[in-house]
């Protein structure tokens, strides 16, 4: 839990934690592609960070392509469960190895959305990997392949993860204060 405070903030998880896990992370991933290419999926703008350190972190020929999607309010903790696209893949996946690539998989609303539309265009294999998992959130029956940590039902910020676009820039994951305003 929480230990230590970064510009007055509570730290979750810190950088030293999730570099070490994120290099863990991608040499278990680069085992599983046994040399295959790779596209990983970056679901905007919150997996951002991660991305870019899972893959340094992988050994293989690796592409990267973006989706942005939007499950919360403005302003808002909580998802309206409604799963909308804003911006799509760029290149086609059918036959290539992707690995969706989120910030954090609480719900599951987002990733079962994603996962079967992603598999109607017949990929090779499809994978998740997300840096936190808040499985007593979970409504849709979805797991992933890669779990950096696995974390309680609070409201995180840092590292990608932000509250009404504040906050991403942390470079720990932090508690958000409970009297913050938007």
């Amino acid at each position: 839990m929480a230990t230590t405070t970064f510009r007055g903030l509570e730290v979750l998880i810190s950088r030293q934690q999730i570099a070490e896990r994120v290099a863990e992370m991608g040499e278990q991933i680069t085992r599983d592609l046994k040399g295959e290419k790779l596209v990983m999926v970056g679901v905007l703008k919150g997996a951002a960070f991660f991305l870019t350190d899972l893959s340094r972190a992988i050994d293989a020929d690796a592409t990267f392509d973006f989706v942005a999607v939007k499950s919360y309010p403005k302003g808002s903790q909580t998802s309206s469960g409604a799963v909308q696209v804003i911006k799509d893949l760029d290149e086609p996946i059918e036959g290539k190895n992707v690995l969706i690539v989120e910030d954090i998989l609480d719900t599951g609303l987002t990733l079962a959305y994603l996962r079967k539309i992603f598999l109607q265009q017949h990929p090779k294999s499809l994978r998740i990997a997300t840096l936190l998992d808040k499985p007593s959130r979970r409504i849709e029956k979805i797991e992933a392949d890669y779990v950096g940590f696995s974390v309680p039902n609070l409201f995180v910020i840092g590292y990608g993860m932000d509250f009404a676009e504040r906050y991403r820039n942390l470079p720990d994951i932090c508690l958000m204060p409970p009297d913050q305003p938007s």
